[in-house]
């Protein structure tokens, strides 16, 4: 042990022995007196200052060291040991020799004094700088979460004060704001990923958040129930009917027998259906913003696919575009000809699907006795999905035609037991 060298900010080696003795760790830290100490600097106590050391007439300590970029820092403290008291009137600060400490514990593990200083913003900007290609949704997400960490006590601290009861009073902060549990818990990722980074990077030791959610908070995630066959057919009824929302009737068709992402539906252009062999060629989808309208690839690499058309979602398409109204020459990143649009004439985007979809529900509620849940367009894809597989659809086959990225999701997310399906499967095995 007393061999090994210890690199001080990269300028010079000492054995553990020397640096602590340097430093002042061991049994014989800060002695008080020597027999030559009147050779030696000492402060207005008469204790001996070690090398870099110094005691300025207004009774502040200050250690002077070489930073890794070989250029001078400087400590400062109104104590030099954990035994002295602070002067009258003067903040709380660690003392000079606590902190010489911290700085001969940094070189020892390789930790950057001054990188350690950045702030959890200046982190997260750093990580998220490291990967810059990236859709355009997950911009906005990157730029939602600097907001929230700017306006919180959070963001400003300096990484290496961040400590996981931080982490974890700023999830409850999060949850008392009203943001979801999903919501948090993919900030809390997104945040355990710029910490790794940095003790990568050898600016931290541990990483504040790598603590399990649902020890702070509770998980009151509300879980995607796929319609009953019931309340499908119901929900049709209703639309096709109903003077206000018949206009939206086709696109639940297509919704509910092809498992389309919202987004991928909004994106369908006429070229993209391939009438005469009976698929849906999806190989991008419409996004809307403030920015305005834009197209981008697929959810993942999975989600380009050939989606095959049963005969209600060919004649909903079919008649979709012949009755279209008012349409608009609109071009978005070299697509035009949109085939479901707004009252306008130009494309419809998923928010307006969703306001829409839960006004309907509103409506119908209002007007029968047995309620529905509350339907997204999600819910329809969740709903296809989940009938497909009590079908006995074969798991590759489902997720092929959901653009799932690994088989995991198809399986563990969408495609689960219910009673109903139990009961029916039963009845079949028992026969």
């Amino acid at each position: 042990m007393s061999d090994r060298k210890v690199g001080l900010k990269g300028k010079f080696l000492l054995t553990f022995e020397e640096a602590s003795r340097y430093f002042g760790i061991g049994e014989n830290s800060y002695p008080e007196r020597s027999k030559n100490h009147m050779e030696k600097r000492t402060d207005s106590r008469g204790r001996i200052l070690k090398t870099g050391e110094s005691q300025r007439s207004d009774g502040r300590y200050v250690y002077k060291y070489q930073g890794a970029d070989g250029k001078p820092k400087f400590l400062y403290s109104w104590r030099l040991n954990k035994t002295d008291s602070l002067p009258k009137g003067k903040r709380h600060c660690e003392p000079l020799r606590e902190m010489e400490k911290e700085i001969l514990r940094d070189a020892m593990d390789g930790i950057d004094s001054v990188g350690k200083k950045m702030t959890l913003c200046q982190l997260y900007e750093k990580q998220n700088a490291l990967k810059p290609n990236v859709r355009a949704s997950t911009v906005n997400g990157r730029k939602q979460l600097m907001e929230i960490l700017k306006a919180d006590m959070l963001g400003n601290m300096s990484i290496e004060k961040i400590k996981p009861s931080h982490a974890k009073q700023w999830a409850v902060r999060m949850k008392e704001k009203g943001y979801a549990f999903q919501t948090i818990n993919n900030y809390k990722r997104s945040l355990k990923a710029s910490f790794y980074t940095a003790i990568n990077d050898g600016l931290v030791r541990k990483n504040p958040f790598n603590f399990k959610l649902t020890d702070v908070i509770e998980n009151d995630t509300v879980h995607k129930t796929a319609l009953t066959e019931e309340q499908a057919d119901a929900f049709l009824s209703f639309v096709r009917t109903d003077s206000v929302y018949q206009r939206y009737y086709r696109a639940t068709i297509v919704l509910l027998n092809t498992g389309l992402r919202i987004s991928e539906l909004c994106g369908l252009t006429v070229k993209d259906i391939d009438f005469e062999n009976g698929f849906i060629n999806i190989n991008h989808q419409l996004i809307y913003s403030k920015n305005g309208y834009s197209v981008t690839p697929p959810k993942t690499e999975n989600s380009v696919r050939q989606i095959p058309m049963i005969e209600p979602v060919r004649k909903a398409l079919q008649e979709e575009i012949q009755e279209r109204k008012n349409v608009q020459l609109l071009q978005v990143d070299g697509y035009s000809n949109f085939i479901f649009l707004n009252v306008k004439g130009l494309p419809m985007y998923s928010s307006a699907y969703s306001t829409t979809f839960s006004s309907m529900v509103k409506k119908y509620n209002k007007f029968h006795k047995k309620k529905l849940p509350a339907i997204s367009p999600h819910i329809l894809r969740h709903t296809f999905c989940t009938n497909m597989a009590n079908k006995k659809m074969t798991p590759n086959t489902l997720q092929y035609i959901m653009g799932h990225k690994n088989i995991t999701m198809t399986l563990g997310y969408y495609a689960h037991g219910s009673a109903e399906s139990a009961k029916s499967e039963m009845r079949e095995l028992a026969a």
